[in-house]
């Protein structure tokens, strides 16, 4: 997470400036024991993301359009200069107390590989009530989707995509059920904070979580800023659109490889890397090329 970040002044100025806002030092925040708070990965994610693009601005990367998967749509959003960094980290802190306040136990996200959108949703479908609430969140790709909602619920979705032939079926180790309507008082509170907030048009696209259209005014940042987390996040999607735009190389922000995964099998037409110490350098080739 922050310790393993790339070796650039742009960085340690960056953490530094978030640890300013949360009158702590951000580094704090990557422990084993902090980690196992929804505020602490939140914070960190936003820090990681952040950092390391404005590293990449630093040695003359530019960007052709960016998109952040969930939270990772705040530091989109910084690198954008649709929103400042200070807001960001204000609004990211309230956005994980929040969730973390409104379903402590019980609930959280599975991922579904090998079953479509359309066979996720009937079986979903069949299983949600009342009592045991169960939603479709992110398409991460055309066969890979993530659900949210109770333990319960997911739990007998899970086994009824196993059932219809899904290569893999599990929960995730989230605590909370990010991305579905559970989470909307949460996005209520988001939308009079970010009322609050001056944020200005993004310099170069900003593509939303919730129906991946590449934005370009302030209000529909902010308006994706707020939805996300009530909303599923169509990410497959989104890297089409980016595609479209023109961008033929995919960053990502550590820590992980996912969306780099995703990006290789799923958008063929490019070329996608994580942005590591280890890679740094040649991540700067592939730019420059």
């Amino acid at each position: 997470m922050l310790h393993e970040l790339v070796d650039d002044p742009a960085v340690q100025l960056t953490l530094d400036e978030i640890s300013d806002v949360l009158k702590s030092d951000v580094r704090l925040l990557d422990s084993p024991e902090s980690l196992n708070s929804t505020v602490s990965v939140q914070l960190a994610l936003l820090a990681s993301g952040v950092a390391t693009a404005r590293a990449l601005q630093r040695q003359g990367v530019t960007c052709c359009a960016v998109a952040g998967l969930s939270v990772g749509a705040f530091a989109a959003a910084v690198i954008a200069e649709a929103i400042t960094l200070k807001d960001a980290t204000i609004l990211v802190r309230s956005r994980a107390e929040k969730m973390e306040q409104l379903y402590p136990v019980g609930y959280g996200l599975a991922a579904i590989v090998g079953l479509n959108e359309r066979q996720v949703t009937t079986i979903v479908d069949s299983i949600h009530t009342a009592a045991t609430p169960v939603f479709v969140g992110n398409i991460n790709a055309p066969r890979q989707i993530v659900i949210a909602g109770s333990i319960e619920g997911m739990q007998k979705v899970l086994e009824e995509a196993s059932r219809r032939g899904a290569r893999k079926a599990e929960l995730l180790h989230v605590s909370v059920p990010s991305h579905c309507p559970l989470l909307s008082p949460v996005a209520d509170a988001l939308r009079l904070q970010l009322n609050s907030m001056e944020l200005k048009a993004p310099k170069f696209p900003y593509i939303a979580n919730v129906n991946a259209r590449a934005v370009r005014s302030a209000s529909a940042v902010a308006t994706d800023l707020a939805d996300n987390i009530a909303h599923g996040v169509r990410w497959h999607d989104a890297t089409i659109v980016a595609e479209e735009l023109g961008c033929n190389l995919f960053l990502e922000m550590p820590p992980g490889h996912a969306l780099t995964d995703l990006a290789k099998e799923n958008v063929p037409g490019v070329t996608a890397s994580v942005v590591t110490t280890d890679l740094f350098k040649h991540v700067l080739r592939l730019a420059a090329a």
